[in-house]
């Protein structure tokens, strides 16, 4: 009997546990990676794509993650609330501003400054709203879904979008 109560709390304690830790942790991890990355050279765009996929798709999963409504438009707001918690903590560290000309306005066109964390967030935020509607595309064209489709559309295009911005930035 004794034997057995020390495997079952040797089980108990080495047995993992769920996690939910989100805003310190996860924006923290994010931010470190996306300070190392943007340090080794990658572009400010593709960390602002990799860090907006994520905090939209982190967003998403943890407001999916409670069941019951406690407030009108729930879902949405928290979304919005865990996006920004994790967008706006990681700009102070990662400042890149870039020209954006625009020829047809004014005589001589006209250029203006904008912020390529920014744009690269909002890049990646696309690209995780529009994977599930091609994912769909692909399914209904198939006729039956592949294992992991969703994950890998998702992946796939950010890897490609991500490639492109930095062989362009170069």
């Amino acid at each position: 009997m004794k034997k057995l109560l020390i495997v079952l709390v040797s089980l108990v304690t080495v047995t993992p546990k769920v996690a939910s830790a989100h805003c310190p942790l996860c924006t923290a991890g994010a931010g470190a990676l996306a300070i190392l990355a943007a340090s080794l050279g990658v572009s400010s765009v593709v960390v602002g794509v990799l860090i907006g996929a994520f905090s939209l798709a982190l967003g998403l999963w943890i407001s999916e993650a409670i069941k019951k409504q406690y407030i009108p438009y729930q879902k949405h707001i928290l979304t919005s609330v865990i996006f920004l918690g994790t967008v706006i903590p990681i700009m102070p560290f990662i400042r890149h501003y870039g020209p954006l000309y625009v020829p047809f306005i004014g005589e001589y066109g006209t250029t203006y400054t904008i912020d390529l964390y920014m744009l690269g967030v909002i890049i990646g935020s696309a690209i995780m709203l529009f994977s599930p509607f091609l994912s769909k595309f692909v399914t209904r064209v198939r006729n039956k879904q592949m294992p992991f489709q969703g994950l890998s559309i998702t992946i796939l295009l950010l890897v490609i979008v991500s490639v492109i911005i930095q062989l362009v930035s170069l």
